[in-house]
């Protein structure tokens, strides 16, 4: 992947403002006096659009709404106060007043933008991989770092099972699952799930029934096929990986949040193709792989980097089985990558 060069700061603000203005231009055409809106009431956003988002009232009917400007941030899951407005202008029915406090955010590093804010208010997270297009740790490893970091309960999700007896060697069968048992060993619950054989989706089901639950994963690993498998009366728009370049199609476009008649919600979201890591810190991203805590503080010289230091606590764990090798390689992997200030997550479902 090229590099990308770093924006200057006055170039950062310029983008900024040009793309504030290209937003507010059309949403200060329409604007809310007091006494043309109704009373201030609850609501959560189930899908947000540029300068507008659509609000779930608490009797479940749904609302387009402008945005106050005081409001700087707003993502699918966040509970709302808005108000309803007494005539209808331009398809635009009511006022996003304020945001509540989140209990949780999920964000990804954009060169852009920064931090930039995913779903709030989740308390799941479900890490999608599958068979195919390719089985990839690594990936796995980096969204994990970002649910410790969040405090979000991350579940791995390996999805297309069907494929194991089909079209997979059983050497790669057997390196998937001794991968996934690395997980296992630390703690980390895995749930096998197939669309075409309905094996697991009930297990999905269940696991959903409690949570507000957000999928992530690389592109065509299956999650909205997913998501068709266990809301199937929302008829999603599903696509098949390209056989010429076994990559996935994308599907979603705008993140959204649905609710499971069983209970419990599902942010369905834009997929990641990669994960970025680089706004977080060495230590960040440390915290992250969480079967290395008891092992940190203990290297000989304080400003250890974690590759070939001399006297390395985790280099001499992973020799001892203290750790598993593969993990001390991803972490380093990531380590490396900290620096580059590339724009490796990108939406592509």
């Amino acid at each position: 992947m090229a590099k990308i060069k770093k924006l200057t700061k006055g170039q950062v603000r310029r983008i900024k403002a040009n793309h504030d203005k290209k937003l507010h231009s059309k949403a200060d055409k329409i604007q809310w006096q007091d006494d043309q809106l109704g009373e201030p009431q609850t609501g959560i956003v189930i899908s947000r659009f540029g300068q507008h988002a659509d609000v779930e009232s608490d009797d479940g009917n749904c609302y387009r709404c402008n945005l106050r400007r005081s409001i700087k941030s707003l993502v699918c899951g966040d509970k709302v106060l808005w108000r309803l407005g007494k005539e209808t202008q331009h398809s635009i029915k009511g006022v996003i007043e304020a945001v509540h406090e989140r209990t949780s955010m999920l964000s990804r590093p954009d060169v852009y933008d920064g931090v930039k804010p995913i779903a709030a208010n989740i308390s799941q997270i479900l890490i999608v991989s599958s068979i195919l297009p390719v089985f990839n740790a690594d990936i796995i490893d980096r969204y994990l770092v970002a649910a410790e970091q969040t405090g979000i309960t991350p579940v791995i999700v390996l999805n297309k099972i069907d494929l194991l007896n089909e079209t997979i060697k059983k050497t790669t069968q057997d390196e998937i699952e001794q991968q996934l048992q690395i997980y296992r060993d630390i703690d980390y619950e895995i749930i096998y799930a197939s669309n075409k054989t309905q094996e697991g989706i009930n297990t999905l089901r269940h696991q959903l029934s409690s949570h507000t639950s957000i999928f992530v994963g690389q592109s065509g690993v299956g999650k909205s096929t997913l998501v068709n498998s266990l809301m199937p009366e929302l008829g999603l728009v599903t696509k098949i990986v390209s056989e010429n370049s076994g990559l996935g199609q994308h599907t979603t476009t705008v993140a959204r949040l649905f609710h499971f008649k069983e209970g419990g919600d599902l942010i369905d979201s834009p997929g990641i193709r990669e994960f970025g890591l680089w706004h977080l810190t060495p230590e960040q991203v440390c915290q992250g792989f969480i079967e290395f805590n008891e092992f940190l503080g203990y290297c000989k010289f304080r400003d250890c980097k974690h590759q070939k230091d001399p006297g390395c606590a985790l280099i001499a764990a992973a020799e001892n089985n203290g750790i598993h090798p593969n993990r001390l390689a991803s972490f380093q992997r990531i380590l490396a990558s900290l620096g580059e200030n590339t724009l490796t997550s990108r939406f592509n479902d």
